[in-house]
């Protein structure tokens, strides 16, 4: 291996190591803010984040140059199907671990081929047998043996990963037309913007809901935050304080989850061969589960561990087309 395969892979897996404590940094930052709120911030921070990135590679985006209407419509659908994707995972990881939330919303890997099938794109044999064990080891990771016993908060993340593999595709689509890091910048920023809106209107009957929620799902006592309503007019009269530790899973969630990671993704995957980022990604889910268990005491038992090793066989078996590539080594 060269130097600079070398270089990107160590990106690379950084890039999944900040992407998997994410997860840590989400579901803590639900001890001080709203699930709208802090995607909200976080992803207002992640937008302006790359703008020195793109003030860099300004000279590529001008030969990519794309009407600013273009852009806008781009950046609407885009930013329309990640604030789904991202709520819906925001929800789902305040009722269940950070590991189980990192490997479950690993199932757009398995799924965006499927969908993509849908679109006339061919997938072979290895997707379908992929698809098999990825849904074995989600059983048992949701469900540790027990027949009825799926956590909701992992059938919320699933539906997540449902649009994160359709935003996937969308991508793929858009991308053609429109520099990527623009694209992400407004997405990043429709997402944001549409997050806050949902943290006035929204988040206040998400509370007044919560006590009809079951109190098992509540030990964690994730729901001990403020709407964003009362919260900002709290700040605003001096009457709350807004503790400092609330500044790091924010920040962790904006500037590192988004903001370093992409740039890192970008930097490594021109030099890195597609077997080596298809394999080193889908790490995702292992840091998240050690990151949940270092930082958050989250337990791994038997039956989890099982479901993560099939989930992450899985994905790898969906990804064998690529994997299996010569010349990718």
């Amino acid at each position: 291996m060269n130097k600079r395969a070398l270089r990107a892979d160590i990106l690379l897996l950084l890039t999944a190591g900040i992407w998997g404590f994410g997860f840590v940094a989400q579901r803590s930052g639900m001890e001080y803010v709203g699930p709208f709120a802090f995607n909200g911030i976080r992803f207002i921070l992640g937008s302006l984040s790359l703008l020195p990135l793109l003030l860099i590679r300004r000279k590529a985006a001008a030969d990519t140059a794309a009407p600013a209407l273009r852009c806008c419509l781009y950046s609407l659908a885009a930013g329309g199907c990640l604030f789904v994707a991202v709520i819906l995972q925001q929800f789902g990881i305040m009722f269940t671990t950070a590991g189980n939330a990192g490997f479950i919303t690993g199932l757009y890997v398995v799924l965006t081929p499927i969908f993509g099938v849908f679109l006339g794109r061919k997938t072979g044999p290895a997707t379908w047998l992929g698809s098999v064990c990825t849904l074995a080891g989600l059983y048992f990771l949701s469900a540790a043996g027990r027949l009825n016993a799926v956590n909701p908060g992992d059938v919320i993340t699933i539906a997540s990963a449902v649009f994160w593999a359709f935003h996937v595709l969308l991508i793929d689509r858009l991308v053609r037309g429109i520099d990527p890091i623009l694209l992400s910048m407004g997405q990043f920023a429709v997402c944001g913007i549409l997050s806050l809106i949902g943290a006035f209107l929204i988040e206040p009957f998400v509370v007044g809901a919560a006590g009809s929620i079951n109190p098992a799902l509540l030990e964690t006592g994730l729901f001990s935050w403020l709407p964003f309503p009362a919260l900002s007019a709290g700040l605003a009269a001096g009457a709350i304080r807004f503790p400092a530790e609330a500044a790091i899973p924010i920040l962790y969630g904006g500037l590192a989850s988004v903001g370093i990671a992409y740039t890192l993704q970008v930097v490594a995957q021109r030099d890195a061969p597609p077997a080596h980022a298809t394999i080193i990604l889908c790490l995702e889910g292992c840091f998240a589960a050690l990151g949940g268990a270092l930082l958050l005491s989250e337990k791994i038992g038997p039956w989890t561990l099982l479901g993560f090793v099939l989930m992450l066989a899985g994905m790898l078996v969906t990804q064998w087309e690529v994997i299996g590539k010569r010349g990718t080594g």
